[in-house]
Formats: structure tokens, sequence, C-alpha cells
């Protein structure tokens, strides 16, 4: 390739490292050659789709030679019933990823900036120097506080400059697992100047108990400059779907219309994400038994010895006294993948998916295995 061609590659790309994500079971299977694995890295629903949206799929595939409808007309419909909201002020994304990406594009560039927390998704760090735009580091709360790692409220207001355009809370966070009570939000919202787009990235609010999670909603009447992000992702189990929405002033809705891609949430997804939206059952089932399993597992990883952070998603995040990343490679022998988060700052954290009864004694038991090893 031309020197002379990549040194016109936009300067803030040159710095990116791609995004790692979990690793995939088919990738373990080929390079160790086993064939019992269970993946607890990608925060996935253990139970999958809901049954509806799966039947849904199957009936939409037939229609698999025509585009899907540009507009996601029925999924914006029951997106506006579902919220009380008005339809104009739904942005359907290629999940939220995607959204976050059009928020970048229609408000970054050289000489601004956006605000996140250390340990925050590094989703939003990469979003800003795609666009060669900066970054500014929030500090995260004390690993002896009562939220270790968590956002730091006061922090993320302070970092807010001049050159500032959007300001990222991820709420629960991942990767912690953490999260800002519904006052420090709001709070948060009174202080950060009109002018600057205050992201909240919703991803797991499913799965939150109801005196924490933060009445979004409400505040976008209240906040224009509020932009709410959600998933099909986690609680619905449509992770291979990939779709997710924005909730948002109309203004807003309306440019990140304009950059939107056509077509970028695929027919099976948009109808997909429909059934799943109505299967109240199925979402019920699945936070009731994240509810019951999430203190069981951060009970096993206490009795191991390990430091597991307070978590309001469906994984939880700890440290396990040695290497996360030796560990994670110890682990993955055994036929468990989980998520070493070095790259978040945390190198001697896991963070581990909340799977079936089964996986999560499985992964305990082979976690025993590895500290024993480990000496």
């Amino acid at each position: 390739m031309p020197s002379s061609l990549l040194d016109h590659v936009n300067a803030g790309i040159q710095s990116l490292a791609p995004y790692e994500p979990g690793k995939p079971v088919e990738t373990l299977r080929r390079e160790l050659g086993l064939t019992d694995i269970i993946k607890l890295a990608s925060n996935e629903n253990p139970f999958g789709p809901s049954p509806k949206a799966v039947a849904a799929v199957t009936d939409a595939a037939a229609e698999g030679a025509r585009y899907p409808d540009g507009t996601g007309y029925r999924l914006k419909q029951a997106l506006a019933s579902f919220h009380d909201i008005d339809p104009a002020r739904i942005t359907l994304g290629n999940g939220s990823n995607d959204l976050l990406c059009l928020l970048g594009q229609i408000l970054l560039g050289p000489g601004t900036n956006i605000v996140m927390a250390r340990h925050a998704f590094a989703i939003y760090a990469l979003v800003a120097l795609g666009m060669n735009a900066g970054v500014r580091w929030a500090e995260a709360r004390a690993p002896d506080s009562v939220m270790p790692y968590g956002h730091d409220a006061g922090q993320l207001a302070a970092m807010v400059d001049d050159d500032t355009r959007i300001l990222f809370i991820a709420n629960p966070n991942n990767p912690t697992g953490t999260w800002l009570p519904p006052a420090a939000i709001e709070s948060l919202l009174e202080q950060v100047p009109a002018r600057v787009m205050v992201v909240l990235d919703e991803a797991y609010c499913e799965y939150q108990s109801p005196d924490q999670r933060p009445d979004s909603r409400a505040w976008l009447e209240r906040y224009p400059n509020l932009v709410v992000t959600r998933t099909f992702s986690k609680a619905y189990g449509l992770a291979g779907m990939r779709v997710g929405y924005a909730l948002s002033h109309a203004d807003i809705a309306d440019r990140l219309n304009r950059v939107r891609q056509p077509f970028n949430v695929n027919s099976l997804a948009l109808a997909a994400a429909e059934a799943a939206l109505g299967d109240e059952a199925h979402l019920t089932r699945s936070v009731d038994h994240n509810n019951a399993a999430l203190p069981a597992l951060t009970a096993g990883l206490e009795a191991l010895g390990g430091q597991v952070l307070p978590s309001q998603a469906n994984f939880v995040t700890a440290d396990m006294g040695m290497d996360g990343d030796q560990a994670f490679q110890a682990l993955l022998r055994e036929g468990v993948i989980v998520r070493p988060m070095a790259g978040y700052g945390l190198p001697r954290h896991l963070r581990i998916t909340v799977g079936t009864e089964a996986e999560n004694e499985r992964f305990l038991a082979a976690m025993g295995r590895v500290l024993d090893r480990a000496g």
C-alpha cells in the first residue's frame, strides 16, 4: 500500500485500535479443539430470544428479497406506544452502538471533545477519535468507595469545557456494572450546559432495581439536550440481530436520520424487535432469573476470594487475585470464555456474564481450579 495514500487517512483513525469483542465459541473450538464450551463473555441473555421473536424472524425471512422498511415504521410505532413518545423522536440503529457513532457524526470534529468516565464503554472513545475529536477522561470513584470504579458525577461535570460536545453516561456501566443513582444523574443534567449533548446509555436498564432505575423518559421533556439509547441485545436476547434505538428531541432525531445509512436495520431485526417488545413474559423471565442468579454468582466468587464490584446489570466484574489475562487464558483451557478487563484499565479483573444456573456453577468450579493451580 503506498505510504502517500495512508498518510492521508484520518489522523484520529490512525491512532485507533480495533474494538475487541468477546471471544467467539467457534474461535475457541478451532484453536483448542474443544467441543464443550460455555461463553460468559458478552453479556448475552442465557435464554436467547423470545419464541415470538424467533417466529417473527421466520416469517420475515420469506420476504428476504425485499429491502427493509427504511423508516422502521412498525417498530417505531410499537416503541412510541411503549414509551408514550412521538415516533418522530425515535431513531433506529444497527444496535445502540450504531447510534453512538451517528451522534458522533453530527456533533464531533477537530477541536471538539467528549467527556466520559474512566472504565466506561470503550466505544465512546472510538467514536470521538474516529471523528478527530478529543477525549476528556473523568476519573472514576476510588477502589475502596461504596461504588468502586463507578462514575463520579462531580468529576464528569468538572471535565466539561467550552469544546465539549457530548457527555457520555453509561448507566449501569459496562464493564463495571456500577451505576449512578437517579438524583445524581439529574443533578448532572442540571449542571451541564444546554449546548452539550448528554447521552444516557441504558443498554442494561431492564436489569436495574426499580428504585435505582432513572425515569429517563420524563427527563426528555425537561432536558432537550438529553439523548437516551437502548438496545434489544441484552435483556431482550437479540444480540445477533443488531437493533437498538435512541429517544431524543425531534430536532436531534432529524439530524440523526440525515446521516443514518438507508436500511441500517434489516427486516429480520425489525420483525424480531417488534415481537420481543411485545413478549413481556420472556423479558420478565429473563430479569427474574438475573435477579436470583446475580447474587449467587457474586457469593460464589467471593467464596473463592474474589473482590466483586456491585452490579445492576447481567454481569459481574471481579478481581480474582491474579493477572486477569492469565486467568482468562486458563479458563479458556477449561472451555469457559469470560472477558479480561486490562483494556479498560483493570488488569486484575474479569467480567463474567450471568449464565444459566448450570453455566454459573461450571464457571465457578473452573475458576476454583484455576486459582488452585495458580497457588
